[in-house]
């Protein structure tokens, strides 16, 4: 299938599962901050298993990149005021504020392209990095509240349970997309040998998801994954 096909069939899937996420925000049959967790932890791996789609070219990254930044670049419009989507502010934003999405729906986007840009399907370092941001911090919020009475002690605005369930979503979710690439044979067996390196940079990003930063952990868990990946993968 030629790059150009992928890269359309990709960005059709994206968006629509976006939509779907914006409508049901939009009509009240789930809440804006459900709605934004669900983009959260969704969207990463509907795009990254799209990867399996596009052939052996030089060209491919970058053409897949456009997806995430064609999206990011609409959520820039959004946040600064020059694009009109109502649906988008509510899916996105927990307070109805559209500058909100210039923070981390942004800093997610941007991620997004650079990780694909860098890594692509050469290293498991990017899809690792991605999918912890997407199963882990996605998944803390959501268990967080719901389980909110044992507060970490070194930042009470965060609880025990976000953070235990930070490290196995991001665990879970990075091991289920290792597995596929692994049998795609995009990355090199067996899959048990990723499963010790995981676990430490799983390990590493919790406690840096833990820490009292507002608005970055976007940027911040990924980083920390990446850079602890090129050492171990």
């Amino acid at each position: 299938m030629p790059a150009t096909i992928s890269t359309l069939i990709t960005f059709i899937i994206a968006l629509a599962f976006l939509r779907l996420m914006d409508s049901l925000a939009a009509r009240g049959w789930i809440t804006s901050r459900l709605s934004r967790k669900l983009i959260h932890i969704g969207t990463g791996p509907i795009f990254v298993l799209c990867w399996l789609l596009y052939p052996n070219v030089p060209e491919a990254r970058w053409l897949a990149a456009l997806v995430p930044f064609a999206i990011t670049l609409q959520f820039a419009l959004v946040g600064f005021g020059f694009l009109e989507d109502e649906a988008a502010v509510q899916a996105m934003a927990r307070t109805g504020d559209r500058r909100e999405i210039l923070r981390g729906p942004l800093y997610y986007g941007l991620m997004f392209v650079l990780l694909t840009i860098l890594f692509w399907k050469d290293s498991p370092v990017g899809t690792v990095a991605l999918m912890i941001l997407c199963g882990g911090d996605g998944v803390a919020d959501l268990v967080g509240r719901r389980f909110d009475r044992n507060k970490l002690p070194h930042n009470p605005r965060k609880t025990v349970a976000g953070s235990i369930s930070v490290f196995i979503g991001g665990w879970l979710l990075s091991a289920l997309i290792l597995s596929i690439f692994v049998a795609a044979a995009v990355f090199n067996g067996p899959f048990d040998k990723f499963l010790w390196p995981l676990t430490l940079v799983s390990l590493a990003c919790t406690a840096i998801e833990s820490m009292p930063f507002r608005d970055v952990d976007n940027i911040t868990v990924t980083l920390t994954a990446v850079i602890l990946g090129l050492v171990l993968f």
